[in-house]
């Protein structure tokens, strides 16, 4: 057939092929027997052969028709297949590596998932990066990261995003810390020591506009890049730091940290989400992925 021609012949060509009739084929696709008359036509032209010719009250196959038969229903088949939709993943058989870029907040879940994951796809793999100072958008368009977990700030059009829930952030400190005895107040709090927990550095965060709108501010003593290193410090030392409320709730426990209840200093919540390029939307094995991380973070989150 010509470069030209159109595809649709192929699904009309193989009709008549299979019933040798031009008013069968046309019932078979649902067009009237002019309209199918009209394409056998277009086919004889294209293949410079007569395909379906007259034998008495019925139609027979040209040799050339008969020759190419079972081609143009392997064609036909396999362009349905390209069109169709794809198929869900076989977990059993998946052997994939998947690269995930998450906060110290959200690598707390990655036990839990790594739990299902290896239940239902022992051949999959799951790689934990850490977040870097930069943005991570570069990451996720260039295919070296598959799925970025955490606070996705200002994505670029062509990245999805999933909100997945909100967690709290409460102060902490070491067990018998000057905090832990008394009242606690939002003055005693601010004239506390503290430390900051931030992948870029920063000192101040949104403790400080809350104590500025109070006339007051703290002393921040440093910055570690993650929350879990700021709860390490907080551990051996008399400074105040922040932690997740319920994701971070197993490290508190093993670190044998005390959550702070400060009157009057509200933070706004971590909005947690995942973030991925468009080019995985319809990708089977990483909406897989996707369902699974979001079950475990919503289960976390309870």
């Amino acid at each position: 057939m010509h470069g030209n021609l159109d595809l649709n012949l192929l699904t009309a060509l193989d009709a008549l092929l299979e019933e040798h009739s031009v008013t069968g084929a046309a019932a078979r696709l649902h067009l009237s027997e002019p309209a199918m008359s009209r394409t056998l036509a277009r086919i004889r032209t294209a293949l410079r052969d007569p395909v379906l010719v007259r034998s008495g009250r019925r139609m027979v196959p040209t040799p050339r028709a008969v020759a190419i038969r079972d081609e143009v229903h392997d064609l036909l088949h396999r362009a349905h297949a390209v069109f169709a939709p794809p198929e869900p993943p076989d977990l059993s058989t998946l052997d994939r590596t998947f690269t995930l870029l998450a906060s110290d907040v959200a690598v707390s879940v990655a036990a839990p998932l790594v739990g299902r994951i290896a239940a239902e796809a022992p051949g999959v793999r799951l790689r934990f990066l850490g977040e870097s100072p930069q943005a991570d958008t570069a990451a996720l368009r260039s295919g070296d990261v598959d799925l970025d977990i955490g606070v996705v700030a200002d994505p670029p059009p062509e990245v999805r995003v999933e909100v997945l829930g909100r967690e709290r952030l409460v102060p902490l400190v070491r067990a018998g810390h000057p905090l832990t005895r008394g009242r606690v107040t939002l003055r005693r709090f601010a004239e506390a020591v503290h430390v900051s927990a931030s992948r870029r550095g920063k000192l101040t965060g949104p403790i400080d506009a809350v104590l500025e709108a109070h006339g007051l501010r703290r002393t921040v003593a440093l910055a570690t890049p993650t929350y879990a290193a700021a709860m390490l410090m907080v551990a051996q030392t008399d400074l105040v730091g922040l932690g997740a409320e319920r994701f971070g709730r197993a490290t508190v426990e093993a670190l044998n940290l005390v959550p702070l209840r400060v009157p009057g200093l509200d933070l706004p919540p971590l909005e947690l989400a995942q973030a991925w390029h468009a080019r995985f939307d319809a990708d089977g094995a990483h909406r897989w992925l996707r369902t699974r991380v979001k079950e475990v973070i919503l289960t976390s989150l309870r």
